[in-house]
């Protein structure tokens, strides 16, 4: 009962709790949601608040961005306002100027118009000037100033003379002195035979009965050799020798090498002429081909087409004056070398110039033309520089343009003029010498003239009344010049005017 009791009471008890319980809880829940709903309301003034506050900033911000940029737009318009007015003003200042220029313009206009008229005017006085003094003096202008120049001249004359003679005496000491070092430096270090090789057109024959065997019957045989060699054979009464008429060396050569072939052989008929011919040809061309590789290589040129070696080979058979163009082709090479080396010049322009520029003369007797211009056309042909090509030309002009053109005529001149290079017939010796004195002897107050050290100088003996000092200057020139035009002649010529008085008087 007690149990029962006690279990009531615990029932009620728990009911009494959760009755309490759920009062409290309503209690807290109606307290908290007031709590809630006063903070809310509470939050809800504060936002309105903070609303307001930021309306109103931004407001006064709104304001004063509207204020500055009303501000700054016064400004641009101050500032565009300030740029018109000076483009204003500019417009103003240059429509001054451009005024001021027209003026200006119209101004120099009327004063050229003015310079212009007073010109001719002053051309017609000075036109009227001259008409009186030809009128009074009785000579055109031409005639007038050729009087006053011959007057001027006629005054000054003696000291020119002696200013002429004074600076020609210091310029040829000091370039006597500079060329005879140089010149004699490069001579010495060429050393070459006074005797030279030259093209003979002589057979000789060990015995005369060997002229009929060469003849053969009915001429058979002579006839046969002239044919394939194309030279002419002479067969006189000299005794022991033939000889061989041709204008190409190089037939002569093979012609000669043939017929000293068939003579050592015996055997002289049409079949065998043929074979030592066709022999003699292809030695004649090695022959040609290695003097132009040594030839090449004695002076240290390299890289030359092998038909231009071939070409210079062939000068080996031409002579000149009796020098051998080939050995003469050396000289120059090495001369043109070594002047060059002492001048600062193109050492390997002047050296290949040197060996090349006679090189037309290995085909002049069969192109037309004269050998220096053939020898320029055939290094432009195998595509040898300008410079180069020149260098042919350039050893026959008066002045040539390069250097290496002048170095190169310098060094011809040396080998052609030098003791024992060259030789002549006595007959054109003795042409050369009369055609010299000729020259000097056809001009006006010449009263001898000789031709002495072989036609190396002309000596001009004038008649001392007509002719002064500054005369026998001008003679001596014209002699120089004339003898350039109209000879031919090797190396220089020397002009040596002399004008002396002599008095003679005896005693008895």
């Amino acid at each position: 009962m007690s149990s029962l009791i006690n279990a009531l009471l615990i029932v009620a008890a728990l009911a009494a709790g959760a009755g309490i319980g759920y009062w409290l809880r309503k209690v807290l829940t109606v307290r908290s949601k007031d709590a809630a709903e006063t903070q809310a309301a509470a939050i809800i003034v504060a936002a309105k608040n903070q609303e307001k506050d930021i309306l109103l900033q931004a407001k006064e911000k709104a304001l004063q961005v509207i204020e500055e940029a009303k501000q700054e737009e016064m400004n641009r318009r101050k500032e565009v306002q300030h740029l018109q007015e000076r483009l204003e003003k500019r417009e103003a200042v240059f429509d001054s100027k451009l005024l001021e220029l027209e003026a200006q313009k119209q101004k120099t206009e009327e004063e050229r118009v003015k310079f212009e008229a007073a010109r001719e005017e002053i051309k017609k006085v000075r036109e009227e000037q001259f008409q009186k003094l030809e009128k009074i003096a009785g000579l055109t202008r031409e005639e007038a100033q050729k009087v006053l120049f011959d007057n001027t001249e006629e005054k000054i004359k003696d000291e020119l003379v002696v200013r002429i003679r004074k600076q020609e005496e210091i310029a040829n000491q000091e370039l006597e002195r500079r060329a005879r070092v140089m010149i004699a430096t490069a001579m010495e270090r060429v050393a070459s035979s006074h005797v030279v090789e030259t093209t003979t057109t002589v057979v000789d024959l060990p015995n005369d009965e060997m002229k009929g065997r060469i003849i053969g019957k009915e001429g058979r045989n002579i006839k046969a050799i002239e044919m394939l060699t194309g030279v002419e054979i002479i067969v006189d009464e000299t005794p022991g020798t033939i000889v061989l008429s041709g204008f190409n060396p190089i037939r002569r050569q093979v012609a000669k090498k043939a017929l000293e072939s068939l003579i050592a052989d015996g055997r002289i008929h049409p079949g065998r002429i043929e074979e030592a011919i066709d022999k003699a040809k292809r030695e004649i061309t090695d022959d040609i081909r290695r003097a132009g590789e040594e030839a090449a290589y004695e002076v240290g040129v390299a890289g030359l087409d092998p038909k231009l070696i071939q070409l210079l080979g062939r000068l080996k058979f031409r002579t000149s004056y009796g020098q051998n163009v080939l050995q003469h082709s050396k000289e120059v090479s090495l001369l043109s070398k070594m002047l060059a080396e002492e001048l600062g010049a193109n050492v390997a322009l002047a050296t290949k110039g040197g060996l090349l520029h006679d090189i037309g003369k290995a085909v002049d007797h069969e192109i037309q033309g004269s050998h220096p211009e053939i020898g320029y056309d055939i290094m432009k042909k195998f595509g040898l520089p300008e410079e180069l090509a020149y260098l042919s030309i350039a050893h026959h002009e008066d002045s040539p343009k390069t250097l290496e053109g002048l170095i190169t005529k310098v060094a011809d001149a040396i080998s052609g003029a030098r003791p024992g290079a060259r030789k002549d017939t006595y007959e054109n010796y003795l042409q050369r010498l009369q055609e010299l004195e000729n020259v000097a002897t056809g001009f006006a107050g010449v009263d001898k003239a000789y031709a002495i050290q072989a036609g190396r100088e002309v000596r001009v003996f004038v008649q001392p009344e007509e002719i002064d000092d500054y005369q026998a200057i001008k003679l001596a020139r014209g002699i120089a010049d004339k003898i350039e035009q109209e000879l031919k002649y090797p190396g220089e010529i020397k002009v040596n005017v002399i004008r002396e008085t002599r008095v003679v008087e005896y005693a008895r």
